[in-house]
């Protein structure tokens, strides 16, 4: 087995903590340590893994190859910025940016420094999103409630880039083509920013997706169902499990043919982090990409911009 890749975290609160917690298990990585503002913070996560607290994220530079960003999102560019510059692979959670000039500005540099750069869209690495790919290919309606109830963090962001964006991401990962269409409504409800949303997309395959997300809601939700010729997959994120249901003929008679498959035990996060340290060691295009994380963005702006006159203040 190749030396474990050198790797910090920088940013530990709600997300970067389990990053930190992930990199610490994997063999394939070595945790040199934690950077944060609030350096107790910092101090308590490096105690936790056995590992150090950093006290300026040059010493990230000096003693990292690879590194995770979860700091606030009005951070992302200026910290991957740095990263990049230094030659260090980067991992940014999503939003990758808070603007398209900012995702486009990291792309150049990744590429120019023959560095990865993988946004944390994290869903995709959900082993009922397996299930999904394999199961649809011609995908007609898309039908998503992303729901959770209010938590005081990402809330420098809208509902939109907060939740929605890891279905948007999802959504345009299996329909190559672009969105002819954007209708979308948005209502702040207990922030100055959208806390819920709905949108509905037309793309010109054809496909229609209706996605809604809630950061106010009063149960945790996370359904993906996916309508296609004589297929349907429902999807529960949260369950990690996924159902098929598919038309057969038999003996000249239609039957419903449906396949359960679950996979609780196998950690996104896990599997995500694999995955970019991987691409980091070999170079190949990660899973989610720069272009992937800044079509996402790309297609959120839009729906918060159609949403204009009719957000409800």
């Amino acid at each position: 087995m190749p030396d474990p890749l050198r790797v910090a975290v920088v940013g530990v609160g709600a997300l970067g903590q389990h990053h930190a917690r992930v990199y610490a298990s994997l063999g394939e990585a070595r945790l040199t340590g934690v950077y944060d503002v609030d350096a107790s913070r910092a101090a308590g996560v490096a105690e936790r893994h056995s590992t150090r607290p950093f006290a300026h994220l040059r010493d990230v530079i000096a003693a990292s190859d690879a590194a995770s960003v979860a700091v606030p999102t009005v951070d992302h560019h200026r910290v991957c910025r740095v990263l990049l510059e230094a030659g260090k692979h980067v991992l940014v959670e999503k939003p990758m940016t808070t603007t398209l000039a900012e995702a486009d500005d990291l792309i150049r540099l990744a590429e120019r420094n023959g560095v990865v750069l993988q946004v944390g869209h994290i869903e995709r690495f959900n082993p009922a999103v397996d299930v999904l790919r394999e199961a649809v290919s011609r995908p007609r309606f898309i039908e998503v409630h992303r729901l959770g109830s209010f938590s005081a963090r990402s809330l420098d962001i809208d509902v939109v880039l907060d939740l929605m964006i890891h279905d948007l991401d999802i959504v345009l990962s299996l329909d190559g083509s672009e969105p002819l269409q954007v209708d979308a409504v948005g209502v702040p409800v207990l922030t100055p920013k959208v806390d819920i949303a709905n949108a509905r997309l037309r793309f010109a395959s054809g496909l229609i997706a209706n996605l809604t997300a809630s950061r106010v809601s009063a149960e945790k939700v996370r359904k993906f169902r996916v309508f296609s010729p004589r297929t349907y997959v429902s999807v529960d994120f949260a369950a990690r499990e996924a159902r098929v249901y598919r038309l057969l003929e038999k003996e000249g008679r239609p039957e419903i043919d449906v396949r359960h498959t679950a996979a609780p035990d196998q950690e996104p996060l896990q599997r995500q982090l694999q995955a970019f340290l991987a691409s980091a060691r070999t170079g190949a295009t990660p899973v989610v990409s720069g272009q992937d994380g800044r079509r996402a963005l790309s297609l959120a702006h839009t729906i918060l911009e159609k949403m204009g006159d009719l957000k409800i203040e």
